[in-house]
């Protein structure tokens, strides 16, 4: 029995640009499947490719989507417009969804949400949550490129640009498509997590019937509904991470937090153009670990940056030992073709970039053992990443994959990847813990 392609029309306005835009939709959505439809009449739904340069330009896309909306009905509006989201949503609150230009991605899965792509056996090829790096059990989420921050160190906003956060329905859409795939894990990544949104006006877009805030915290609420761990990466420490504390403390997000704080010294920590005020973080810290006990917080850090004295190195390990992290990295400064830093003065022989690294490593591996140590005796809930021959290893939800610890569970050779088990400690070793588990695997 044949069953009939979905069909989608289009609308394209504007220049050339667009029609290359336009192009690049229909190759994709024509190679999943889907049938393009010359009329509205003929089409499931309509995708308008909108050009908003001048004013008439403008007037002539909202009257092309309000026509498509009175032919059609099933409307999904990108282009240049479709950055005035507020605009077109006044005018036509009826539109499936708004992107802005070249968001190829944002149309297709907007597309895939109001129309499902064909699927058979012998056609499609590509899994429902499309195809990753990763082991099947856990995903990186990414919600934003480009970066607005201008630390000396850093070429990042001259490589990827600005930030350019997707819409929010876009990576709610992809978080679930990769939930019903299987996936147990998130971890939310982008330049910049915290300012996810920001260049949207953090413009709501609704997602299972309700409106949804692009912004970091509407978007943890979001996802921590999905019912499967959501990991936060990459969060610079603004205002707002004290919204997500009632969010680890209930459960909806994973207690753990990915903050790049890079130094201690405010002399140094101005010389990168960073945030100087290490005091206040340090109070901050305490804050949150009372309103969320057990919050892992993991952090990068920078020896050797240009102008570092000695003091300056003491007074990090000081404030190290006051923040009492629970995993940190540490990189040796260098020098990147077309960082601000190349230029400044004093730069740290390298013989005691490596002295600093040590002892720096050091401290915190102390910290780490002693904070995992505290652990032993209690119950945690872990991730199974491998099973082997000689049992089973794990992450607990203070373990992000590949750059924080380990749980071990010898022995426990029934269990499989993407098993969550309540795991026991029973010793625990820097950064790494053993344990057995105390319940079945969910």
């Amino acid at each position: 029995m044949n069953i009939a392609s979905p069909q989608v029309g289009i609308v394209s306005l504007g220049c050339a640009k667009a029609l290359v835009d336009s192009e690049r939709i229909l190759t994709r959505l024509r190679a999943e499947g889907y049938e393009i439809a010359s009329t509205y009449q003929g089409a499931d739904l309509v995708i308008v490719n909108t050009c908003g340069f001048l004013d008439s330009a403008r007037a002539e896309s909202l009257e092309a989507i309000g026509e498509a909306l009175a032919e059609n009905g099933r409307v999904i509006v990108t282009g240049c417009l479709g950055g005035d989201v507020a605009t077109i949503r006044a005018l036509h609150p009826a539109v499936l969804a708004v992107s802005g230009p070249q968001q190829y991605q944002a149309v297709v899965e907007a597309v895939h949400q109001a129309l499902p792509p064909p699927h058979g056996p012998w056609e499609s090829l590509v899994p429902p949550g499309g195809l990753h790096l990763t082991p099947p059990h856990y995903a990186y989420l990414k919600i934003a490129e480009g970066c607005n921050n201008r630390c000396s160190f850093c070429i990042i906003p001259d490589l990827r640009g600005p930030l350019v956060s997707r819409p929010i329905a876009d990576v709610l859409g992809e978080a679930e498509r990769l939930a019903e795939a299987g996936v147990r894990e998130l971890l939310v990544i982008a330049q910049d997590t915290g300012a996810y949104g920001a260049d949207l006006g953090h413009a709501a877009q609704s997602w299972r019937g309700r409106e949804r805030q692009a912004d970091l915290i509407g978007l943890a609420e979001a996802l921590g509904e999905l019912g499967i761990w959501i990991r936060l990466h990459y969060v610079y420490p603004y205002p707002q991470i004290e919204r997500l504390m009632p969010l680890m403390a209930q459960g909806t997000i994973l207690p753990y937090l990915d903050i790049p704080f890079q130094h201690a010294s405010p002399r140094v920590l101005k010389a990168m153009r960073r945030p100087a005020d290490q005091e206040r973080v340090l109070e901050r810290l305490a804050n949150w670990r009372r309103e969320v006990p057990d919050l892992a917080i993991r952090s990068t850090f920078i020896v050797g940056f240009p102008g570092e004295t000695e003091e300056d190195f003491e007074g990090l390990l000081q404030w190290l030992e006051a923040a009492q992290l629970d995993r940190v990295g540490c990189f040796k400064y260098e020098n990147v073709q077309g960082a601000g830093a190349n230029a400044l003065p004093d730069h740290v022989p390298e013989e005691v970039k490596e002295e600093r690294h040590q002892r720096f490593t050091e401290a915190a591996r102390q910290i780490a053992d002693r904070r995992a140590a505290a652990k032993v005796g209690q119950v945690v809930m872990t991730l199974i990443d491998e099973v082997d021959e000689e049992g089973a290893i794990g992450r607990s939800t203070a373990d992000s994959p590949e750059v924080d610890g380990a749980v071990f569970l010898e022995g426990e050779t029934h269990l499989s990847p993407g098993d969550l088990v309540a795991v026991e400690i029973d010793a625990a070793e820097d950064y790494d813990l053993w344990g057995h588990p105390v319940g079945p695997p969910q």
